[in-house]
């Protein structure tokens, strides 16, 4: 018995040595991921000046140089362009689009899920039905569809990838602003003569705004995948202008023979992906008030 004992308390410690080990390695990974994030925004709000040469700048007689020149830090490409200045373009594009699409596709939702909240009924019903139509669209088909009927140009590009997940944010923001609406502080501000827009503006939203945040996280990552995606395909952000889904496109080519210029992209959407997952979950844990 009492080396069953010292089993259980030996297996005990050792579940209590790796649990502690996991809670300080958790916040290690959410600060870099921070740090990460940190970088490729202002690498995108100063690409201008970052940028070591013109994205088109060709210099054929250093063609496919490899990573670690003093000229080309990363390399080159097939047509001697640098892949350090491109790759810091590419992080701009791929962030601006991601960005736009997940605020369009967060106020598009949100305006959706409080429409059907305050108006119920048949509004509420095609709203619902609206999202389940979404939520069972092959998103992927259909934004090659377009983009091979339409061309591609980067409002098309944002507009269309803001249509990308909206029916999360519809269904989240009716079910908290019906929740929301049930209780005592909404009622008491309607009868104090409060407009149904100021209630929800002023008060459903900021207290359910915590929640489409976390949700965002969550859209973001995605999005920059997908756009990738249709640029690996050729549809998504065409020449000269370049992102990180397209160096990929380009580089599957001469991955062989060079891959830096197909691994450099491929490991920002990686660490981009990974630091904002990261980050969402984190936020979850800190905004949301279910999660203890």
């Amino acid at each position: 018995m009492a080396t069953v004992e010292l089993g259980e308390t030996l297996t005990a410690r050792k579940r209590s040595g790796w649990i502690s080990r996991l809670r300080r390695t958790v916040p290690l990974l959410v600060g870099l991921g921070i740090l990460w994030l940190a970088a490729m925004v202002v690498t995108a709000a100063f690409a201008d000046h970052l940028r070591p040469y013109n994205i088109t700048a060709m210099d054929l007689t250093s063609r496919l140089s490899v990573p670690g020149s003093a000229k080309h830090w990363l390399g080159t490409d097939e047509l001697g362009r640098d892949v350090l200045s491109r790759l810091i373009q590419s992080i701009r594009i791929s962030l601006v689009i991601a960005f736009g699409a997940t605020i369009l596709s967060a106020v598009f939702g949100t305006v959706l899920g409080f429409a059907a909240a305050r108006f119920r009924g048949s509004v509420e019903h095609l709203v619902l039905v609206l999202a389940d139509f979404q939520a069972a669209l092959p998103f992927l088909i259909m934004s090659l569809a377009v983009l091979a009927f339409f061309g591609s140009s980067m409002v098309l590009l944002v507009c269309l990838m803001g249509f990308y997940g909206w029916e999360r944010y519809a269904r989240i923001a009716r079910g908290l602003a019906i929740a929301a609406g049930a209780q005592g502080y909404a009622a008491a501000v309607v009868q104090l003569g409060a407009t149904p827009m100021r209630v929800y503006l002023r008060h459903i939203l900021p207290n359910v705004a915590s929640t489409l945040i976390v949700s965002m996280t969550l859209t973001f990552p995605e999005i920059i995948l997908m756009e990738s995606g249709l640029s690996f395909l050729g549809l998504g952000v065409q020449p000269p202008e370049t992102s990180l889904g397209n160096m990929v496109g380009f580089g599957r080519e001469y991955l062989t023979r060079a891959p830096w210029i197909m691994l450099a992209p491929a490991t920002v959407i990686m660490l981009t992906t990974l630091s904002i997952s990261l980050v969402g979950d984190w936020l979850r844990d800190k905004l949301d008030p279910t999660v203890g």
